[in-house]
C-alpha cells in the first residue's frame, strides 16, 4: 500500500489537481503512430495536385520525377524528426526540437504561429473543405456548410479529448478506408480498359524549365504536408526509440508508393494533356471509368480522406500548446493532464474553439496565406536541428541516426528555403504581413515572461 501511495504521488501533476497524472500516457503503438503519418498526409492533395503538376512539367517522366523527389525530401524530413524524437520523445515535437536547438524564444514563435494559424488554420481549412464536399451529397446552403465544418471540428476535438487511444483508433480506421478507396481507383484504372480521355488543348508548359519544375515541386511538397505531425505525439508513443523511426519510415514509404501508383492510375485514363485540363483529377478519372457513380465514390473518398487528415491535425496540434504551457510560456492550466482521460484536454478545447471561429468566419483564408510560408521556415529549422543537436549535445544517446546525414537534412532545408523565397517573391505583401504577425510574438513572449515571472522557470 505504501508503494502504491508513492507511485501515485510521483505521478501526480504539481500544476493540476492532486492525483492527476503528470505526464501523458504512452498509449499509441506502432499501428497507431504509422496511421498518424499516413492518415494525416493523405488529405485532398493527391486528388487535386496532379493537375497542377501536369501543367508545369511537359512530360510524364518529369511528372514522376517531381513526385519521387518530393517523396525523398519528405522522407528526409521525417527521418530527421525520427532521430530527434527517438533521442527526446517528448510531447510537442517540432516545438521541443526548436527549443532544444535554438532556445525558448524561437520555439515560442513557432507555437505562437501554430496556434494563430498554422495548425488551427489547417484544421479550419480541412473542416471547410469537408463541408464543401458534403454538399456533393446534400443540398447545403453556405451557412450549413460552415455549420458542418464547425461540427466536425467539435466531434473530432471531443474524440481526442476523450483519449489518445480513441484518436489513434479513428486515425487507423480512416487510414485503412482511404487506402482501400485509392486502391479501388487504381484497380479500375489499371484493369478496366476504358478509352483514355482526349485532351482538347496543348500542354500549357510543353517542356519543364527550372522555374516550372520548382513550382511543381512546391505543389507536391504540399501534398506530402503532414509528415511532421507524429512528432507532436512522440510523448505518447510506446517504445519510442524503436517505434518512431519505423513509423516515420514505413508511413512515408507507403505514402510515396501510393502517390506514384495513383499518378500512374490517373495517366491510364487521363493522358498528360487531359490531366492538365481537369483539376479534380480523381473525379474526372472515375467519371470516365464508372460514370456519375464513380464521381460520387470519389467525393465520398475525399470526405473520408479529409476526415482522417483533420483528425490527425486535431490530435497533433494541441500537443504544441501543451508543451508551451509546460515551459511556462503559455497559460499554466493548458499544461495540465486531464485526470480521467489523460489528455491535454484544455489545449484541445482552445485549439478547437479557435479553429471553429476561423472556419465559421472564413477570414482564416487570407490569414492562412499570410503565415503559411513561415511554417516552412520552422520546418526547415527543425530538420536542421539534427545537425545543431549533434554539435550541441554530441554525447546524447541517439537510438536512431538519420540516414544520409548531413545530406538529407540539408537537402530538405534547402527545399524549405526555396518554398519560403518563392512565396516571398510571389506574394511579398502577404508574406510580409505573415512575417510581421509571427514577429509580433517577440514582445508578447517577453511580456508574458515578465508578467508570469517565468524567466527562472524550468521545463517540466
Amino acid at each position: 500500500m505504501a508503494h502504491r501511495s508513492k507511485t501515485m504521488k510521483a505521478e501526480s501533476d504539481p500544476q493540476g489537481s492532486p492525483g492527476a497524472p503528470r505526464s501523458l500516457p504512452r498509449a499509441v503503438g506502432f499501428l497507431g503512430s504509422t496511421a498518424i503519418v499516413v492518415g494525416t498526409i493523405i488529405g485532398s492533395g493527391i486528388f487535386l495536385v496532379p493537375h497542377d503538376v501536369a501543367r508545369q512539367v511537359g512530360s510524364v517522366r518529369t511528372l514522376m520525377l517531381v513526385w519521387i523527389l518530393g517523396g525523398v525530401l519528405a522522407l528526409g524530413g521525417a527521418l530527421s524528426l525520427a532521430e530527434l524524437g527517438a533521442a527526446n520523445p517528448e510531447a510537442g515535437g517540432v516545438y521541443v526540437y526548436l527549443r532544444d536547438a535554438y532556445g525558448k524564444l524561437f520555439a515560442f514563435l513557432y507555437g505562437w504561429a501554430a496556434l494563430l494559424v498554422i495548425e488551427s488554420g489547417s484544421i479550419a481549412t480541412l473542416a471547410v473543405a469537408f463541408g464543401i464536399y458534403a454538399a456533393s451529397f446534400l443540398a447545403l446552403a453556405s451557412w450549413e456548410q460552415k455549420l458542418i465544418a464547425v461540427g466536425v471540428i467539435a466531434v473530432l476535438s471531443a474524440v481526442n479529448f476523450a483519449g489518445v487511444r480513441k484518436g489513434a483508433a479513428v486515425q487507423t480506421v480512416f487510414m485503412i478506408a482511404k487506402l482501400a478507396g485509392l486502391a479501388l481507383i487504381m484497380g479500375f484504372a489499371f484493369f478496366h480498359g476504358a478509352a483514355p480521355v482526349t485532351p482538347t488543348h496543348p500542354l500549357p508548359m510543353p517542356s519543364a524549365t527550372f522555374a516550372s519544375f520548382g513550382v511543381a515541386l512546391i505543389g507536391v511538397l504540399w501534398a506530402y504536408q503532414g509528415w511532421h505531425m507524429l512528432s507532436y505525439a512522440a510523448g505518447e508513443v510506446r517504445d519510442p526509440s524503436r517505434v518512431l523511426p519505423r513509423s516515420y519510415f514505413i508511413g512515408t514509404i507507403v505514402i510515396v508508393a501510393v502517390y506514384l501508383l495513383a499518378n500512374l492510375a490517373y495517366l491510364q485514363v487521363l493522358p498528360l494533356g487531359a490531366l492538365a485540363e481537369h483539376q479534380r483529377v480523381a473525379a474526372a478519372a472515375m467519371t470516365a471509368l464508372a460514370g456519375p457513380r464513380g464521381a460520387a465514390f470519389v467525393s465520398a473518398l475525399i470526405l473520408c480522406s479529409i476526415f482522417g487528415s483533420l483528425n490527425g491535425n486535431v490530435l497533433g496540434g494541441a500537443r504544441v500548446y501543451f508543451a508551451m504551457a509546460r515551459d511556462g510560456v503559455f497559460f499554466q492550466a493548458v499544461g495540465h493532464v486531464h485526470p480521467r482521460f489523460q489528455t491535454p484536454a484544455l489545449a484541445i478545447v482552445i485549439q478547437g474553439i479557435w479553429a471553429a471561429v476561423l472556419a465559421a468566419s472564413g477570414s482564416f483564408k487570407q490569414l492562412y496565406t499570410y503565415v503559411i510560408f513561415t511554417g516552412w521556415v520552422f520546418y526547415g529549422a527543425a530538420v536542421l536541428a539534427v545537425i545543431a543537436m549533434r554539435r550541441k549535445q554530441p554525447q546524447l544517446a541517439r537510438p536512431y541516426r538519420v540516414w544520409g546525414y548531413p545530406y538529407l537534412p540539408l537537402a530538405f532545408a534547402l527545399a524549405a528555403l526555396v518554398i519560403v523565397v518563392t512565396t516571398l517573391v510571389g506574394s511579398p505583401v502577404e508574406s510580409g504581413i505573415g512575417l510581421g504577425l509571427v514577429l509580433a510574438g517577440v514582445p508578447i513572449y517577453y511580456a508574458w515572461r515578465r508578467w508570469t515571472g517565468a524567466s527562472s522557470a524550468k521545463p517540466v
